[in-house]
């Protein structure tokens, strides 16, 4: 009988964190860029020209867990100057990845990167649409 009282409110503060869990509540859309100077998939990817005349390639839109991921890649000739997130989770973790996203793929000039820790749905989900919009480049 001495342990139950122990266990009891070690079981209670243990399920305190399950309790106050929120799930992500969807998709929000960004209209943020960043370019270069200093799970199931749904849809097709497209183009069309920046007001710039730069070609602009959208990806398709990645269904995660999270919720939808989509990037709009611009290009100057062959090379990634840009890359636009259409389509995010609303979530803190994947908010503080797209930043590294972008810059990876900047860096790389490919969908070949590396995840984010912590956001790796979103982050697969960000390669697969990127490779897409890539994709839709070279067709």
């Amino acid at each position: 009988m001495k342990r139950a009282l122990p266990v009891l409110v070690l079981s209670v503060a243990g399920l305190i964190p399950v309790w106050r869990y929120a799930p992500s509540t969807g998709t929000t859309s960004t209209t943020e860029a960043v370019s270069t100077p200093p799970a199931s998939s749904s849809g097709s990817s497209s183009s069309s020209t920046s007001a710039s005349g730069s070609p602009v390639f959208t990806g398709t839109t990645v269904t995660t867990e999270k919720g939808d991921v989509q990037v709009q890649v611009t290009y100057d000739g062959d090379k990634i100057t840009a890359v636009k997130m259409l389509k995010q989770p609303n979530h803190p973790q994947t908010t503080a990845a797209v930043p590294k996203l972008i810059a990876e793929t900047l860096t790389a000039q490919s969908a070949d990167i590396d995840a984010v820790s912590g956001a790796t749905l979103t982050s697969d989900g960000y390669k697969e649409s990127l490779q897409a919009a890539i994709d839709a480049k070279g067709a």
